[in-house]
């Protein structure tokens, strides 16, 4: 009788157990002339429930910031650049060891689902699905699936933007645009390269905002559907 109940027992153990979500696992890329340990902690201010529901890398860029950093005295250094830029965003320089640089951690930490970006890292993160469809970018990692993008902008020099942009991007990505950020109406366009695009407006500036409870329902709503996506592919 003894092992009929434990059998009984397990069974039913094994009939409520309800499997976990998998996380989809996002690379975190930070601002210019800030870190990853700075988008970290913007990044935290999020509600517990968004942020147990996704697997967050946070990594430097490659180059130490060769000037001055627009959040020194409110983060500590050392500061770091993905890439650098003439004063009209139409030039860059050491942009190809950037790509180099991402897929390296991409690779170092992956399988990597999506990509997180903010300022100069929300540019990146929009641009290289488009770099990638192309086979110019990420040529060794599996396709980026998921982003979300928090004022970004496009490209402006013509080489870039044309592989970046010159077909629609069809993954399932969230763009958070600030009333008073700088970049809003590059952000704007930018959501013209996108299919669907879920957008959340806030009234802060050029910054990781808050998710409030207006906002809270939508991200959580990406996530989950993102996480059914995962869930799918490990099927």
């Amino acid at each position: 009788m003894g092992n009929e109940e434990d059998q009984q027992q397990n069974q039913t153990t094994t009939t409520t157990t309800e499997t976990p979500k998998p996380k989809p696992r996002f690379l975190c890329l930070h601002g210019f002339r800030t870190s990853g340990e700075i988008l970290k902690k913007q990044v935290e201010k999020w509600p517990q429930s968004v942020l147990e529901m996704m697997d967050l890398v946070f990594v430097d860029a490659p180059f130490p910031s060769l000037g001055k950093s627009d959040v020194q005295g409110i983060f500590d250094p050392p500061y770091y650049e993905w890439f650098q830029f003439n004063k009209e965003f139409t030039e860059y320089k050491n942009f190809d060891e950037c790509l180099a640089y991402i897929e390296e951690c991409m690779i170092k930490y992956g399988p990597i689902d999506g990509l997180l970006g903010f300022s100069q890292g929300a540019i990146l993160s929009a641009a290289l699905l488009g770099l990638q469809a192309k086979g110019v970018a990420l040529t060794k990692v599996p396709k980026i699936k998921f982003l979300i993008i928090v004022g970004g902008a496009k490209f402006r020099e013509p080489s870039v933007a044309e592989k970046a942009y010159s077909s629609p991007i069809q993954c399932p990505s969230l763009h958070f645009l600030g009333e008073t950020d700088f970049l809003k109406q590059y952000g704007i366009e930018l959501l013209d390269s996108f299919v669907d695009p879920l957008v959340i407006n806030h009234p802060k500036g050029h910054t990781i905002p808050r998710i409030d409870d207006k906002c809270l329902p939508i991200m959580l709503s990406f996530i989950e559907r993102i996480q059914e996506a995962v869930a799918r592919k490990e099927e």
